[in-house]
């Protein structure tokens, strides 16, 4: 009698089999998700070239770059407030980004044109005026966007995120991942030479000249002719993450341990830029410590409000590297700081060069004395015209020192 030959998998050969998936499986995914992050790093970088394209079609429209912090002040005789009826309704203090003048250059039309007539408030509470209120809103509390709700501000802007960054939802109000860039001091960065009446502020404007050497100058109009260094040779803005509520030192600032208001901000000094490093968490330095003191709300962090001019939400510097610590004098969040470019992608970030190229900076870009005091019209810092103290990468943040670049960055 014949013996019946069995044609299946033995238990062994089924294990095995399940083996050598599992590890193909092992090795793929990480390539898989390589190859994704490729395509979000590739679509990062083509929102930039569109913003570069969108910043030249505005250019040869108006002779000028959109403002850093600009917009409508108040009439006379009309409060200088944040929030409140009327003031709240009728100007934005000269608070809006730059991004915001951008729009109707990147295809975003329709938004612009909700934010350059008056709005009516879906709460029923009364109109906004023309290019809207102080983004600074909030959601909740007086004025904020529970008493009177603007819809433009709360929009989120595809071309104005990275796919690489998650950040999604609330508490942010509109995202974004591209600032402009201010140069490679802080001083007097966050207001320019003008006060929110849009009058001359002689106490500011020296210092401006001074210290302001970035593409963008706040409430001041800058143009092409502007940038001595060359277009190819300066950076126009920077990416940058926006915040997930991890205490990431790039998406939340820390108070400086130089502690001081605004007008008399110390961080300019000798070993200002670095002033911050000692909440580092010695077992997590990408971290801040649990405890410490930070700026601002859980409304208040990196690239939060697209719409705001103020340094924590649409502008960088080149003071540090690349994925650097944020770091400010004061717990406000609306003054000036240490504001790096930063990103999800491995290494470094994308920048966008004035001529509308987008390059690739590493982390470990040449970047001077870090430690050193910053250009400005203060004692105890560098003088005004002097050479970036910061290397390679401070000079590529300003636009006419006169300094010399070699070979490729």
């Amino acid at each position: 009698m014949k013996e019946r030959s069995s044609s299946g998998f033995t238990l062994v050969e089924l294990l095995v089999v399940i083996a050598i998936i599992g590890v193909l499986v092992g090795l793929l995914l990480p390539a898989v998700q390589a190859a994704r992050e490729a395509a979000r790093r590739m679509s990062c970088s083509n929102n930039f070239k569109q913003i570069g394209l969108g910043l030249h079609n505005y250019h040869a429209a108006y002779d000028q770059l959109p403002t850093q912090m600009t917009g409508t002040k108040p009439g006379t005789g009309t409060v200088d407030a944040f929030f409140g009826d009327p003031p709240e309704l009728s100007h934005n203090r000269l608070e809006l980004s730059w991004l915001v003048g951008l729009t109707p250059f990147i295809e975003q039309q329709a938004l612009w044109e909700q934010i350059s007539n008056p709005f009516n408030d879906p709460l029923g509470n009364g109109v906004f005026a023309a290019m809207g209120p102080c983004p600074m809103k909030g959601l909740t509390g007086g004025g904020g966007h529970a008493t009177t709700q603007y819809d433009p501000w709360l929009t989120e802007v595809p071309s104005f995120r990275c796919p690489s960054d998650p950040g999604t939802g609330l508490p942010a109000q509109g995202r974004t991942n591209y600032g402009a860039c201010i140069g490679d001091s802080h001083y007097r960065s966050n207001e320019g030479g003008l006060d929110n009446n849009g009058n001359t502020d002689s106490t500011r404007s020296t210092g401006v000249r001074a210290a302001c050497r970035g593409v963008f100058v706040s409430r001041k109009t800058m143009k092409f002719r502007d940038i001595l260094d060359g277009l190819a040779n300066t950076v126009c803005s920077g990416e940058m993450i926006t915040d997930l509520g991890d205490l990431d030192v790039r998406g939340q600032a820390a108070q400086s341990t130089m502690n001081g208001t605004d007008g008399g901000n110390p961080m300019f000094k000798i070993g200002g830029a670095v002033s911050c490093r000692t909440h580092l968490d010695p077992d997590r330095p990408q971290f801040w410590k649990s405890g410490i003191l930070m700026v601002g709300n859980s409304e208040q962090r990196r690239g939060y409000k697209w719409a705001l001019g103020r340094p924590m939400y649409s502008s960088v510097n080149t003071i540090l590297p690349p994925n650097s610590e944020l770091c400010m004098s004061n717990t406000y969040h609306g003054t000036a700081g240490i504001f790096p470019p930063s990103s999800r992608h491995q290494g470094g970030c994308h920048v966008l060069m004035t001529d509308g190229a987008v390059k690739f900076i590493t982390s470990s870009i040449e970047a001077g004395d870090t430690n050193s005091a910053q250009v400005t019209d203060q004692a105890a810092s560098l003088a005004p015209g002097s050479k970036s103290p910061f290397g390679l990468w401070g000079a590529l943040g300003t636009r006419a020192s006169n300094e010399t670049l070699s070979g490729d960055f």
